[in-house]
């Protein structure tokens, strides 16, 4: 396959949704589309954190595993009881960055 070929199709992929999203700007959604979109950014935020709870993994890391581990666990009892993203992020980078000086 060719470099443009792939640069064409990554275009469509990345550009498509986007313009689907102009296009239906004027269409009222079905109640369980909207609470499915409602669920998006928090799905994509833990996809982006929960992979890197272990860190590293090098050798004499234990600790800071554990320190990610309970600051996670410190923004998700933030996000279940708030259901505020930005408080989740905040208490868990607060969390970490205090338990990391501490420790």
């Amino acid at each position: 396959m060719s470099a443009t070929l792939i640069i064409l199709l990554m275009a469509l992929v990345t550009y498509g949704p986007r313009l689907a999203g102009f296009a239906l700007s004027g269409v009222r959604l079905p109640s369980f589309w909207l609470r499915f979109l409602h669920f998006v950014p928090i799905t994509v935020f833990a996809a982006l954190i929960v992979p890197a709870l272990p860190g590293d993994a090098l050798p004499g890391d234990g600790s800071e595993v554990g320190i990610r581990l309970v600051a996670a666990t410190l923004a998700a009892l933030a996000l279940w009881r708030v259901k505020q993203l930005w408080l989740g992020i905040a208490v868990g980078m607060g969390a970490f960055w205090l338990l990391r000086a501490l420790l």
